[in-house]
Formats: C-alpha cells, sequence, structure tokens
C-alpha cells in the first residue's frame, strides 16, 4: 500500500447491532450535533446524522427485530456533488469521502433532495445546547448555524488529527489507528471503520464476504458502507 492511499469505508454488521443507539449519542457528542425539541421532531427536523431504522424479520412466533444503522454511504459517484452550485459538497481526493464545506453552504437543499439514502440534514434554526451539554462541544468540529446543510463525515476530524500526528513523526499511518466515534462507542461491535486501501486493516480483512450488500447500490452511487446480512457464517472473518 502506497503511504498516501486512503479509502476510508465501514463495515456494518446487522447480526450484531442491538439497536441501543449508543453510536447515535456519541455522533452527537464528537460532532456537536443539537438536540432537536420535540416540537421540532414533529415538524420533521429532528436532529441525528445517524439514524437506526427497524425492521421485522421472519414470521409470528419467530420474529425477530432487526436494526440497520443509516447514515452517509460516503459515495465514490455521490448524486448529492454534482448539484450544488456552491461546490459546498465535493469528493475530497486526499480521503476519498464526501465532504462539506459549511461556509460555502447557501441552504438550497438540492444535495438532500438527491441524496437517495435521506441522510442530509437541513439546518432549520441556530443551534442551542443546554447545560452542561454547553460545555463539552468539541473545539475540531464547527457549531453549524442556521441555514446550512449538514451530514456524516466519517468524523473527519479524527482521520486528520491521525494523518497529521504520523506525518509529524515522519511514518505511515498503522492499520486501525484511526477510528469514528460511532464504532468507537458500539458495544457489540457491529460498526467498523477503517482504510479499505490498506490490505492489514480489519476492515479488509472482513472482506469480500458472503453477507455483504449495499444499499441501494443498484443506482450506481458506489458507497463505500457495507452491510452484512444476519444469520450466516461470515466467510471474510
Amino acid at each position: 500500500m502506497a503511504e498516501d492511499t486512503r479509502r476510508w469505508g465501514m463495515i456494518v454488521d446487522l447480526d450484531k447491532c442491538t439497536g441501543c443507539q449508543a453510536c447515535v449519542v456519541a455522533c452527537h457528542a464528537e460532532n456537536n450535533v443539537p438536540i432537536a425539541s420535540e416540537g421540532e421532531v414533529i415538524k420533521g427536523r429532528g436532529m441525528h446524522w445517524i439514524r437506526i431504522e427497524r425492521y421485522w424479520e421472519g414470521e409470528y412466533p419467530d420474529i425477530k427485530a432487526r436494526f440497520v444503522p443509516m447514515f452517509c454511504q460516503q459515495c465514490q459517484n455521490a448524486p448529492c456533488e454534482p448539484v450544488c452550485p456552491t461546490y459546498a459538497s465535493y469528493h475530497s481526493e486526499e480521503e476519498n469521502v464526501n465532504v462539506q464545506v459549511y461556509n460555502r453552504c447557501v441552504g438550497t437543499r438540492y444535495c438532500g433532495n438527491n441524496c437517495p439514502y435521506r441522510v442530509r440534514l437541513f439546518n432549520f434554526r441556530m443551534p442551542e445546547f443546554d447545560e452542561p451539554l454547553n460545555m463539552q462541544l468539541n473545539p475540531d468540529v464547527s457549531v453549524r448555524s442556521a441555514g446550512v446543510m449538514e451530514k456524516c463525515t466519517f468524523c473527519i476530524q479524527r482521520v486528520r488529527r491521525a494523518v497529521d500526528s504520523a506525518d509529524a513523526e515522519n511514518r505511515p499511518l498503522r492499520p486501525d489507528e484511526v477510528n469514528t466515534a460511532c464504532a468507537q462507542a458500539c458495544p457489540s461491535d457491529a460498526l467498523i471503520f477503517g482504510n479499505l486501501a490498506d490490505e492489514e486493516s480489519r476492515i479488509s480483512k472482513m472482506l469480500p464476504t458472503q453477507r455483504q450488500f449495499k444499499i441501494l447500490e443498484h443506482l450506481g452511487t458506489e458507497p463505500v458502507v457495507y452491510y452484512l446480512r444476519g444469520g450466516e457464517t461470515n466467510v471474510g472473518e
């Protein structure tokens, strides 16, 4: 692997996800995502960079609840990018992720309309953080103002911190040196984040597998989030 080659991806093991939403809470804390009020949620203005979808599998009496964490799929052919008139949404060639530049965004919401995963959020109001949450804001992440689009960034601030540290120490990134807040907080290890371009990373060693699939892959968006079906053996582990 070339030292400057990075292609970040995520595995979501649906067989392990319990729907506890620890990932949602960790994402809020790490990325300064404000808590929407009950009234805002009723209006469809909830603020979660990760949402937990639920569906039922099987037939009575052997019905099982399954949970699907849904967040930005970091598409390599992202439909949200070409429609942005201010280039606030673009693809990072360096990190191979879909980037959102907040101070370019003018809130047209074209990217949200064009996203088939419905994971882009429009900030309808100025963010408010009740005490003591206002004392724990992450200084590495900007607090977005009203009128801009926001979404999951694969904790790009953690990625950049690790890359800068590696550069300062004149060494390549170690396998699995970087982790997102959601994957770090998951108690059942259902989320695995890593560099797909690094053959020594855990995520590379788990793929390919017979269990893998990508959501709405037929649309040609080329997402880098791999979901693993439940109930079968993961031949990639």
